[in-house]
């Protein structure tokens, strides 16, 4: 399938409905609306084929760019193309589930989140803290430095609540991830969990409302889901 015959299908694949749903969440113009189960059909035609998947990215249409993140060879992706990625990345579902879900296939993960995580911008460091939430869901607890990890939970304890809106989000998230799928510092993730509190945050078209991370690890410690680790990362 080329370039021409991916975006006619999505196109056809698109319903306003779920445009709309994208729209509330920060999409934009160029979109179709097409629902992300949807796409699976098309992909598997495909398969992984990164040319492709950079013509698509370039569109700034939304759906292409999810598109794209489904068919992209994350290992023939070097730095700077993912640098290239999340400049693209004009809110958070293209930075934080197409952007970072790619970053956390490959061997150079970390190395990049962590320069993301040091950015200052808002959507960069949502992406260098959910790669890690992605990578933690997924890899062994051998394949990372716990030290490391226990140092990103204390930056996490005191700065979380001066950050930008969409990496408290990751943050928070990141606090609930290391708390259930990497056990080596669930009790510390714990105790930081607690620390940290509510976090309050603003959406851009709705009242602010409060996250709590320690609220969600003891959901998932009664649902005896510790230890969780996701087979594939991306879907």
């Amino acid at each position: 399938m080329n370039f021409e015959m991916v975006m006619q299908e999505l196109e056809a694949l698109g319903k306003e409905r779920t445009k709309k749903i994208y729209i509330s969440n920060g999409a934009h113009e160029p979109l179709f609306g097409v629902a992300t189960g949807g796409m699976k059909p098309i992909a598997k035609k495909i398969k992984k084929n990164q040319p492709l998947a950079e013509q698509l990215y370039k569109t700034g249409n939304y759906d292409a760019m999810y598109f794209a993140g489904i068919i992209a060879d994350p290992n023939a992706m070097t730095e700077a193309d993912f640098n290239r990625w999340i400049d693209l990345a004009y809110f958070y579902m293209l930075s934080d589930y197409v952007v970072a879900v790619t970053l956390a296939e490959t061997d150079i993960a970390q190395e990049v989140a962590d320069k993301w995580i040091a950015s200052g911008d808002e959507l960069r460091m949502s992406a260098g803290w959910s790669c890690y939430c992605w990578l933690l869901g997924n890899r062994p607890d051998s394949e990372f430095s716990e030290s490391k990890l226990a140092n990103m939970l204390e930056m996490v304890q005191n700065t979380i609540h001066d950050s930008p809106e969409r990496t408290k989000y990751a943050m928070n998230n990141y606090l609930y991830t290391v708390g259930v799928s990497y056990l080596p510092l669930h009790d510390r993730a714990v105790e930081t969990a607690e620390a940290v509190g509510p976090v309050e945050v603003k959406g851009d078209k709705t009242k602010s409302k409060s996250i709590q991370a320690s609220v969600n690890i003891q959901k998932a410690i009664d649902k005896e889901q510790l230890g969780f680790k996701r087979k594939y990362v991306r879907c």
